[in-house]
Parts: C-alpha cells; sequence; structure tokens
C-alpha cells in the first residue's frame, strides 16, 4: 500500500498566487509546515493575509474551530529564498506556465534538496517530461495539477512523466488523499485528462454557433436542460475567461500537431482580440453590463395539445425511448404505428431521433414526409427541455405538432436549424470519442478519466459511462455520420469506441460486458 508523505515533512509551495496559496492552504490544513515562496515578497505577506482572512470566513461560519483555524494558519510561514527550502521534503511549483522559468527556479531548489525529496509541478499546459528533463533528478519530478480554487475542488492529476519513478507517484496519490483530494494518474500528454477531453464541449458549441445552427442562449440552455451539466460551454467559457479558454485550446491543439478534433475557433479568437473576454471584462459570449438582457432561447410558444389523441411509436426509439413515460404520466396514450422512420409519430409528423444525419437527409434517404430531430437526453425524468430540428421541407405547422407533444411531456421545445446531430448528440459523441481515445493512447485508465470529468469538471457523468449508457455502436454511428457529412476527420470514432461496437463490450470498464 502507498505511504502518503507525513505530516511531520515541511511542503514548499513556489509561487504564491490564486492557485499557489490555496496549494499552502490545503497542505496546511492537512498538518504540515509550508513554506510559501514568490519572487515578489509582497506577494507572499498578501497570500497569508488571504488565507488567514478565508479562516477566519471558515469560523465564523461554524466550519472550523478557532484553534483549528489558528493552528493552519500558523503553518504557512514566509520564504524569503528559493534556496531556504532545503528542509521540504515536497516541493510544489505553481509558478508562471514559461518552460524556462520553472527549469530555472526547480534547478535552484533541486540544488538545497534531499535527493529524496520529491519535485511536483502543477502546470496545466506544460509537459511534467520536458521540466523534468531539465533537472538532475528526473525521476523524482512529477506533476501534481490541483484546480482552482483548490481548496475546493477535490480533483488532483498526479502526472507522471517518462522519467518519473513509480513510488513518486504512488506517494504523491498517497498524500493528495490524505490531503482531502480524489487523485487521478495520468501521463505526461497535452492537456492531461480534463483540459485534453473537455475541448469538444467548447468546440462543437463554437461549431453550431459558427455555422448558424444555433445561438448561444439556444446551445447553453439546452446543454443544460437536455444535457444534464451545470452550465452551458458559452456561460462557462465566459466564467473562466475566453482568453485563458483559448490559450488551452491553442497550446493543447499544437502538441498534438493540429487534431482536428482540438481545433480553436475564429470566433472566439476575434472575440479575445476584441478584449471580449468574458465576466472579468464585462463581455464576452454575454453581455454582463447594468443594462444588457441576455439573449432568450428559441423555445417554441405554447401549443394546445388538445388534438393529440394518441402517440404512435415506429420502430426502436433509442435515445428517445425515455419521452413516452412522461406522456404517460401526462395522459397521453401511446401504441405502436408504421412510419418511413423511427420515432414518436403524429399523423403525418414523425419526431424521429438523431443518429448524426441531418432531418433533411434521413427524411429524403427514406422518403418520409413532416420529419424533425430529436436531440439526446440524459436524464428524461430531470429534463426540463430538448432540442428539435425540422427537415428542410418541413412546416411550421408540422413543427408546432411536434412542440406540442414535447410541451404534453412538461418539456420545452428548443427549435435548433438542421445540424447534424443536433446539439447535446454531438456534443456527448465527441466527448466521448475524445475519452475513448485518450484512454486507448494510454493517458489514463477509463475510471480515471471519468472520475476526472465528472470531479474537474462537473459533469454529471463520465463520458464513457455515457458512452456505454448510450450504447459504443450508436455513438459510433453518429460520429460516422457526422464525418461523412462534413467530410473531416475532426468526427472520426476512436478505435477504442468501434472495437466495444463490434464486440458488444463497456469501454467505461476497460473492455469489461
Amino acid at each position: 500500500m502507498s505511504t502518503s508523505l507525513g505530516t511531520d515533512i515541511p511542503v514548499a509551495v513556489l509561487g504564491a498566487g490564486t492557485m499557489g496559496r490555496g496549494i499552502a492552504r490545503v497542505a496546511a490544513q492537512a498538518g504540515h509546515r509550508v513554506l510559501l515562496f514568490d519572487s515578489y515578497a509582497a506577494v507572499v505577506t498578501d497570500a497569508i493575509d488571504e488565507i488567514r482572512h478565508r479562516l477566519e470566513r471558515d469560523v465564523e461560519k461554524a466550519r472550523l474551530p478557532p484553534a483549528e483555524a489558528e493552528a493552519i494558519a500558523d503553518r504557512v510561514s514566509p520564504l524569503s529564498r528559493v534556496d531556504g527550502a532545503g528542509d521540504a521534503g515536497l516541493v510544489v511549483e505553481a509558478i508562471v506556465e514559461d518552460l524556462a522559468t520553472k527549469i530555472d527556479v526547480l534547478r535552484r531548489v533541486e540544488a538545497v534538496v534531499a535527493p529524496s525529496c520529491i519535485i511536483a509541478t502543477n502546470t496545466s499546459s506544460l509537459s511534467v517530461t520536458a521540466i523534468a528533463a531539465g533537472l538532475e533528478r528526473p525521476d523524482r519530478v512529477a506533476g501534481m495539477h490541483f484546480f482552482n480554487p483548490a481548496p475546493v475542488m477535490p480533483l488532483v492529476e498526479v502526472v507522471a512523466g517518462a522519467a518519473t519513478a513509480p513510488e513518486v507517484v504512488e506517494v504523491l496519490c498517497a498524500t493528495a488523499a490524505s490531503w482531502g483530494k480524489s487523485p487521478v494518474r495520468c501521463a505526461s500528454t497535452p492537456g492531461f485528462i480534463v483540459n485534453r477531453v473537455a475541448r469538444p464541449f467548447y468546440g462543437e458549441a463554437l461549431r453550431l454557433l459558427e455555422e448558424g445552427v444555433a445561438g448561444i442562449a439556444d446551445v447553453d440552455t439546452v446543454i443544460e436542460g437536455a444535457g444534464g451539466f451545470a452550465m452551458g460551454p458559452f456561460t462557462l467559457a465566459d466564467l473562466v475567461g475566453l482568453d485563458v479558454n483559448l490559450a488551452v485550446s491553442t497550446s493543447i491543439y499544437e502538441q498534438t500537431y493540429h487534431d482536428p478534433r482540438l481545433a480553436p475557433s475564429v470566433i472566439q479568437r476575434a472575440l479575445v482580440d476584441a478584449g471580449r473576454l468574458g465576466r472579468k471584462t464585462g463581455r464576452g459570449f454575454y453581455d454582463y453590463g447594468p443594462r444588457s438582457e441576455r439573449p432568450t432561447p428559441a423555445i417554441h410558444p405554447p401549443v394546445s395539445s388538445a388534438g393529440i389523441g394518441a402517440v404512435g411509436v415506429a420502430g426502436d426509439l433509442g435515445h428517445a425511448a425515455g419521452l413516452v413515460p412522461r406522456l404517460n404520466a401526462a395522459g397521453v396514450a401511446v401504441e405502436r404505428a408504421a412510419a418511413p422512420l423511427p420515432g414518436l409519430v403524429i399523423g403525418d409528423v414523425v419526431l424521429w431521433p438523431t443518429d448524426g444525419r441531418t432531418a433533411t437527409d434521413a427524411a429524403a434517404a427514406a422518403g418520409a414526409g413532416g420529419v424533425v430531430a430529436l436531440d439526446l437526453v440524459a436524464d428524461w425524468e430531470t429534463a426540463t427541455n430538448v432540442a428539435i430540428a425540422p427537415a428542410a421541407r418541413t412546416g411550421p405547422h408540422t413543427v408546432a405538432e411536434a412542440a406540442a407533444m414535447i410541451q404534453a411531456a412538461g418539456l420545452d421545445a428548443v427549435v435548433v436549424g438542421d445540424g447534424p446531430g443536433l446539439v447535446v448528440m454531438r456534443t456527448v459523441a465527441q466527448l466521448a470519442s475524445v475519452a475513448a481515445d485518450a484512454a486507448l493512447r494510454g493517458v489514463a485508465s477509463p475510471a480515471d478519466i471519468d472520475l476526472a470529468m465528472r470531479l474537474g469538471t462537473n459533469y454529471p457523468a463520465g463520458p464513457l459511462e455515457w458512452a456505454d449508457a448510450i450504447g459504443a455502436g450508436t455513438i459510433v454511428a453518429v460520429l460516422d455520420n457526422l464525418q461523412s457529412f462534413y467530410g473531416e476527420d475532426r468526427y472520426r470514432p476512436s478505435t477504442l469506441l468501434r472495437r466495444a461496437a463490434v464486440t458488444g463490450t463497456a469501454v467505461a470498464t476497460g473492455g469489461t460486458p
């Protein structure tokens, strides 16, 4: 069993910015004496004052006893020089994201600490292998990537460089766990787990916006209300900062030799160039000014359900099956019916669960008339809305009949353009594919990938768990249809997903049926 770093071992934290002071508090709260360094002494003073202030607030809110808060604050001491960290058994570096600067500072630390000291970097975008290669003892170097705010966020990515000793990873994982965190192991690859796998969450939203398929409010509303995500991609990007989000996207895209699945967006670049960085500048995708009004999503107006005598079910409903219990609960009769496409039927209207084709293509291939595509819903019991998209020749009356069916089930119908895969389905399919590819390439285990995405980004489920719930075959079919529509490698399914679809095995459990 792994042994964590004993609380009698001092921890040095280099960098007293937001992340550094957060990490310092986490280590001190776990019982370690913490030496906090920054190249600007005033920043260290401010950091220690802020730690003490936040602890006092925790006392006021009865989250900590006064004596314990005082003890935690007293464990954090300023370090005026890097070479004063000689007693540390663990050094956590959280300075500027510049490779040469990190190596220079860590060389100075390495010269004074014991050979057994572990040096951890909190980098989120640089190669741990490259950082370690600049030091004399690369086997003692690993990544220990905390998420902001460090005292609150439970996830820590423990990153092994090419030369990192296995026991160093074990000690860091055990130490993170003893600090009340949930560690996941991963290899030193671009973006590690969370930043890599999360790219399609923003990328697909931006593509929908670029193509005029859905507006900003449409996407966020559907991703939250149907997808079950805590925040839509545009709201989240504004919160994180568009400049930060773009920098991460660009870095990962360049480090993966321009993998099209991870490509940044020209829309985001234009907003950053215009100084619209999100909440911190008062304007990003949304306007946060005092007189601003948030755009409204394209929710279909209420339609009378008086004409809905019964809803027909044609073929296999797939991901739309969960709509039937909601209709039943509302007193709507559901019975078997015939239709040229699988779906829910009222008269000549087919509410067709998307398979990654456009509604127009599906209707043409089946020789069908009034076809309206239906998006993926994560949990039909808790959903508040769902996206629909009419085929090119589907008129407003047909859309209204489809909306009436959805409204009868107690949901809002958000009408978007006829883009392949609509909103939630294409987003989840891409997330699952990038996550599966990360597992295939040994970035991390499927279990750690799913755990990292649930804890690091607050996703409602891990992308591989979601792929298993929907079915790897369905995900692959959606991606194949997206790739066929666009003619781009961006939507190529991971071979791990394709293999799971053929063998009928699960991807979240590493192939267990």
